[in-house]
């Protein structure tokens, strides 16, 4: 019998957090953007931008209606809470550091901006500080 690995553990448990979290967030910012646009998110729309199937998100939005970031009216579309709105606001934030920091060491515009999309969900708040830090020395070298 193997030995269990209490960090081992908690890596995969992280991870799989972060797998659900991620598609949350996805599902906000997709709302957001809608929003912003349309005036609503409708189900066909989010489906479609996202790439799933029409059930896939209505079951998505079901979870964010239940955690209290969404919002649905009769013969409308969804609408994010206020904490929706905050959520979507701080993953856009953290997608903006993200590919900041991948096109401040080389990354390409495009490759940056495809790969922030994974990383963006599965930074922690250490990590991003770190990125912010470094991105803001790497300013202040350049102004020098």
């Amino acid at each position: 019998m193997t030995e269990t690995d209490p960090t081992q553990i908690k890596g995969f448990d992280r991870a799989r957090q972060a797998a659900s979290r991620a598609l949350a967030e996805d599902y906000v910012e997709m709302i957001s953007d809608l929003a912003r646009e349309f005036g609503e998110a409708r189900i066909t729309d989010i489906a479609a931008r996202l790439g799933v199937a029409h059930p896939t998100a209505n079951k998505a939005v079901a979870r964010l209606k239940r955690e209290g970031l969404a919002v649905s009216r009769p013969y409308r579309g969804v609408f994010l809470t206020e904490e929706g709105e905050a959520l979507a606001e701080q993953v856009r934030a953290r997608h903006r550091v993200v590919v900041a920091l991948l096109r401040a060491v080389g990354v390409p515009d495009e490759v940056a901006e495809l790969d922030a999309e994974g990383i963006e969900h599965h930074v922690s708040q250490r990590t991003l500080r770190a990125f912010e830090a470094y991105l803001a020395r790497s300013e202040t070298g350049k102004q020098g």
